[in-house]
């Protein structure tokens, strides 16, 4: 099997260095380069033809972002970003996100540098090889139907039940999947819980891009918020969001307890929150790495809910949902552009009358 060819691109001299060191211990990965900024990384994928580019969200002559759009628009290939954990690093990696960037992963600060090495390496040789495997015309395909879906929702007149609630977990490419899909719902959707694979730092810049482009209201969610129609919440990026149900109402419930599948927040702790209330609830899985959630999405088909996987032909990495496929815990499958429309029909018709549905429809 030949090596993954990969070209690093950053400013710093350490950070080159160590990149290389943690890739190159792989046997399956090789650093082809090393370009010290955007116009010679032009120059070195011309000459060595990457399978993969890391490349830095911030770099003098020419940033990150600036030099995406440009790869993305004329040579598209698989990008892996190493962020800044700030405010104005998560901004970046969420537009890099929108670009076309596979994945990202947090740029190493001193403590990974003196005990954290092994953790990073892990890390970053995993999403290395998945990048790899991601095909990017698919890829450009959902992109483009996230930015037509940004400015329509679709038609909703309301829900045959009270309390009827959207749960979603996503990971590796889920920023764009869960915007292909919130953007879609209408003021008047359900309510939505998101459960999304994302640093401290990044998810209220996230809620707070998706708020802008969504006729939905998106908030990072808080301790105690009452859930209600028209509104989705996103769980922050080092808590488990929960759902409890208090006198007749569900509110959000963050916990900060162990990790779960490497994970915090977790999609099985929400998925497995939310049993109580499974007669009511659909819960989703869109593109992501691991098999996080897959458990919870089956304890959840077992007590009645629906549970729908997002198909393997438009997503990213079809690990979550390939896991929750593999243990029989999905009562349907769909393809990114018809999720919302299908969560939509079945909140509004219900269990009994949709099944008649589709009885209909074969």
């Amino acid at each position: 099997m030949d090596k993954i060819k990969v070209l690093i691109v950053d400013d710093s001299a350490l950070i080159q260095a160590l990149v290389k060191s943690v890739l190159e211990s792989d046997p399956q990965i090789e650093v082809v380069g090393i370009a010290e900024n955007p116009l010679v990384a032009r120059k070195l994928i011309k000459e060595l033809n990457p399978d993969v580019i890391t490349l830095d969200v911030e770099m003098p002559e020419m940033d990150g972002i600036t030099f995406l759009d440009h790869l993305m628009r004329l040579r598209p290939m698989p990008v892996v970003m190493l962020s800044t954990l700030t405010t104005k690093g998560a901004d970046i990696t969420l537009e890099a996100l929108e670009l076309g960037a596979v994945d990202f992963i947090a740029k190493p600060g001193i403590d990974v540098l003196h005990a954290n090495v092994e953790s990073f390496q892990r890390v970053l040789t995993r999403k290395i090889k998945q990048a790899v495997q991601v095909d990017l015309k698919k890829f450009r395909l959902n992109q483009t139907l996230t930015k037509n879906q940004s400015t329509k929702a679709l038609n909703f007149n309301g829900v045959a039940r009270n309390n009827h609630l959207i749960a979603i977990g996503a990971s590796t490419g889920g920023t764009e999947a869960i915007k292909a899909v919130l953007c879609e719902l209408p003021a008047t959707s359900p309510a939505v819980v998101v459960t999304q694979h994302i640093p401290k730092t990044f998810s209220a810049r996230f809620a707070s891009r998706l708020d802008a482009c969504c006729k939905m209201q998106v908030h990072e969610a808080k301790h105690g918020q009452k859930i209600k129609p028209g509104n989705a919440y996103i769980a922050p990026g080092d808590l488990h969001l929960t759902v409890v149900s208090k006198n007749g109402a569900l509110f959000c419930s963050l916990q900060d307890t162990a990790e779960v599948n490497r994970h915090k927040p977790s999609v099985n702790v929400l998925f497995d929150s939310l049993i109580p209330i499974a007669d009511n609830v659909q819960a989703v899985l869109l593109t992501g790495m691991g098999q996080d959630g897959a458990t919870g999405m089956l304890k959840l088909k077992q007590h009645g809910a629906r549970t729908l996987i997002q198909d393997k032909s438009s997503s990213l990495i079809w690990g979550m949902p390939g896991s929750a496929f593999a243990l029989d815990a999905h009562t349907e499958q769909s393809s990114l552009a018809k999720i919302a429309s299908s969560l939509l029909r079945y909140a509004a018709l219900g269990r009994t009358e949709m099944r008649g549905e589709l009885n209909v429809n074969k």
